[in-house]
């Protein structure tokens, strides 16, 4: 970094007093807090973090040296909560990624199911194209059912996040349709739940020796991931099992869901 480039002697000696300002505030709130989730005590906490991520960039840019200090990831915090104390009404938003891994799986299937609404073998169509094939698909099924068999469908799940937020009031009908996520405000979010890959690296060890690896797999079963199977014997694949399994939600007869890279987050409330 160059000289005219560095902060001033004085820029890092109030970035140190704000560092000891935020430290009053926050002792301050924490010794007022009203409970566990106290915003106040939150908002102080931030307040601090970026105080000390202010210090400890402005001394190392003057003077070469760093501090002790080790600011938490803006990912593993929610901002400070400012909705309502009893939410009147909520919005959930969700967005899943997936990555097309088998293009022709895809087209496959959405053929398949328009070849079922025309009643026989249709041709061409709106299931030519990647674009179009996604369209049929995603009409045709629920997003939760795609979320849970994505592999058949030929896509590749990546990240996900489900956020609840609160609302003054609930919309009228149409209201937000027009641009549905522009309201998105990380200061109303009751509540998150993120399911990533960065995730499994914080599961233990030992998970890899739980319940999921006595999973019961025929020997005689051919599994090729490269034949297509056909939705309807999927559907019954899945009444069987679910016929099969009289353990309840969460048994030994449940498959492995998405909760292993769930990471849930909530607000200070």
């Amino acid at each position: 970094m160059s000289d005219a480039a560095q902060p001033t002697a004085a820029e890092v000696r109030a970035a140190a007093e704000a560092v000891k300002t935020a430290l009053d505030r926050h002792l301050a709130a924490v010794e007022r807090r009203s409970g566990e989730d106290d915003p106040a005590v939150y908002e102080a906490f931030n307040e601090l973090a970026a105080a000390a991520e202010e210090y400890d960039e402005l001394l190392y840019d003057r003077h070469d040296e760093v501090t002790p200090f080790e600011i938490p990831a803006a990912e593993d915090a929610l901002p400070p909560y400012r909705g309502p104390e009893e939410a009147n009404a909520l919005s959930v938003l969700i967005r899943r990624d997936y990555a097309v891994a088998e293009p022709q799986r895809l087209l496959a299937q959405a053929q398949r199911v328009s070849d079922l609404d025309a009643g026989g073998p249709g041709g061409g169509g709106p299931a030519d194209t990647v674009h179009g094939a996604l369209g049929v698909l995603f009409g045709e099924f629920e997003p939760d059912e795609i979320a849970s068999r994505h592999k058949e469908f030929g896509l590749e799940e990546g990240d996900s996040t489900l956020w609840v937020t609160a609302s003054d009031s609930a919309a009228e009908p149409g209201e937000w349709l027009s641009a549905p996520f522009d309201q998105a405000d990380p200061h109303r979010v009751i509540c998150r739940f993120d399911v990533s890959a960065v995730f499994d690296d914080e599961l233990d060890d030992d998970a890899l020796d739980g319940p999921e690896a006595d999973l019961d797999v025929d020997p005689d079963v051919d599994l090729d991931p490269d034949v297509v199977v056909p939705l309807d014997e999927v559907d019954e694949l899945d009444e069987r099992d679910e016929a099969g399994d009289s353990d309840g939600p969460g048994g030994p007869g449940d498959a492995v869901g998405p909760g292993d890279g769930r990471r849930p987050r909530r607000a200070g409330l």
